[in-house]
């Protein structure tokens, strides 16, 4: 028995892209905070915190990010990866974000609680799509970041086990019916 419990531990830590490593803390100046949506200055001149982030504030973030998150396009596929010799999902979406002080858990599943849940239809760049690639696990294992919103049509980054750091489309089979919620960070 305490051979098949760690046989299945053992299994579900592989079937995802998830990673093993511990998410740091990550503070600078300028700091976005990804939980509460606010801004904090940390000068000695003073120390504001303006919340909530306005709407074309975070169009630009979010564009910023998609550009950022470009960068790494080609990059291989490498479980727990975050540097360009290799990276998985949550690894792409936790560095892009890093770069912008902000800090999210560094497991795929573990961001799908982060931010608000939105409408599909609502999804701006910037915002991130989760999926469940496994249809024997009812769990968020994949994660992506919106790279371009046109109606009935929305692409996104991700890395996958096949080809690496891509960008595709929602509309395309696979990941239509893997597909599990949009949430917004910004």
């Amino acid at each position: 028995m305490h051979k098949l419990s760690l046989l299945l531990c053992l299994l579900i830590c592989i079937s995802s892209c998830k990673s093993t490593k511990k998410t740091t803390s990550y503070s600078k100046t300028n700091s976005i905070s990804a939980s509460n949506n606010t801004i904090e200055t940390n000068s000695t001149s003073n120390d504001a915190v303006l919340a909530p982030i306005d709407r074309e504030a975070s169009k630009h973030l979010g564009t910023e990010l998609r550009d950022y998150a470009k960068q790494f396009e080609g990059v291989r596929y490498k479980y727990g990866g975050t540097t360009t010799k290799g990276m998985d999902c949550s690894g792409l979406v936790y560095e892009t974000f890093k770069a912008y002080n902000i800090d999210l858990p560094r497991v795929s599943r573990d961001m799908a609680l982060e931010g608000s849940k939105i409408n599909i239809e609502d999804v701006q760049v910037g915002d991130l799509l989760f999926f469940q690639t496994n249809p024997k696990r009812n769990t968020i294992n994949h994660v992506g970041l919106v790279v371009a919103s046109r109606t009935g049509n929305v692409e996104f980054i991700h890395s996958t086990t096949s080809k690496g750091v891509i960008t595709s489309s929602l509309a395309e089979r696979y990941w239509y019916y893997s597909f599990k919620e949009a949430r917004r960070i910004l």
